[in-house]
């Protein structure tokens, strides 16, 4: 069996995912409704900085995180954001479990 074969059934079998249609079809939900997608976008970009500056080491601003949290509560509120979120979780765990099986399988020779 070739291994680029599998890789590229892995591929298939990721886009016929129930975890991968169901982002899909949130994300073209979310195209239909542009304020809760620039809502979303400003929550991400400023998750985004806050994460940045935590790696860098560097001291987290206070109104940031405040700003972030107010933006994500206010987000939950909204059920098309508030499934974004959590669909969007679930695929992203489908891809962190698939990397890791993965990752474990070399392990040895990346020691």
């Amino acid at each position: 069996m070739n291994v680029y074969d599998t890789a590229n059934r892995l591929a298939a079998e990721l886009r016929t995912s129930k975890e991968y249609l169901d982002y899909k079809r949130i994300k073209k939900e979310l195209d239909q409704n542009p304020d809760v997608k620039a809502k979303i976008r400003e929550f991400e970009e400023k998750r985004y900085s806050v994460q940045l500056e935590a790696l860098k080491g560097e001291e987290q601003e206070k109104d940031k995180l405040e700003e972030m949290q107010k933006i994500y509560i206010e987000l939950m509120k909204d059920e098309l954001a508030k499934s974004y979120f959590d669909i969007e979780l679930k695929f992203n765990v489908l891809i962190a479990d698939v990397n890791k099986i993965i990752a474990e399988s070399v392990q040895d020779v990346l020691k």
